[in-house]
């Protein structure tokens, strides 16, 4: 099934944006609390959200932290702002042919290349949206990779634990490398709540790669 991408209209919830801007849940809510992006692009109801094309301004403001001082940035974002308003019924590709380049005094400032890493990452976080599917007749309703019986969380925990795609792939052999890849992208984008799952609680089909058990250090004095 071909993935399409999120509009640049779409709002993403802030986990998605994090995913999107390259950056972390913390940063968007630091953008979103200290008005860094404009409130035209960002939305609080049923929830923080942020503007999909607005995330490309969100990975410039961080990135470009070392060699451009804060009023800098802001002022690219400010000019940019009517541009991208202006262009948010747009779809992403003729978005990327439109001109990106920002003056401030004697400097220049050429958005292009965050627009297009946003561009990307959004075709990432499509992908991952498509390969993930859910029934509460299965497994009570545990996301699994498409066409399989494999938890999604699982499979982007062990990649997190710093399991090859080649260990992962022998636990789950109906699963590739790029089933894994967007597994983690989805678990990102949708971060787990509550206690981390214990060890009896795996679902059926599961196999524990590794069990290493650290004893609990005692207290001294």
């Amino acid at each position: 099934m071909e993935a399409h991408m999120p509009a640049v209209a779409e709002m993403l919830k802030a986990s998605e944006a994090a995913v999107v801007s390259r950056v972390s849940l913390r940063d968007i809510n630091r953008v979103i609390d200290e008005h860094i992006l404009p409130e035209a692009f960002v939305s609080l109801d049923n929830g923080r959200h942020i503007l999909a094309g607005a995330c490309s301004l969100i990975s410039f403001y961080f990135e470009s932290a070392r060699r451009l001082t804060s009023e800098e940035r802001l002022f690219a974002i400010r000019t940019a702002e009517d541009r991208l308003a202006r262009a948010r019924t747009l779809p992403w590709p003729a978005l990327l042919r439109e001109d990106w380049t920002v003056h401030h005094e004697f400097l220049t400032i050429d958005l292009m290349p965050f627009m297009r890493g946003a561009s990307e990452r959004l075709d990432d976080l499509a992908a991952a949206r498509e390969i993930v599917t859910s029934s509460p007749d299965i497994l009570g309703g545990t996301p699994l990779v498409r066409g399989s019986r494999v938890p999604v969380y699982d499979v982007a925990a062990s990649q997190a634990a710093g399991h090859t795609t080649e260990r992962i792939l022998e636990t789950w052999p109906s699963l590739d490398a790029e089933k894994i890849r967007l597994a983690s992208i989805y678990a990102e984008a949708n971060p787990l709540r509550g206690r981390p799952r214990a060890f009896g609680d795996l679902p059926e089909g599961s196999v524990i790669i590794t069990d290493r058990r650290v004893p609990r250090r005692r207290k001294t004095g």
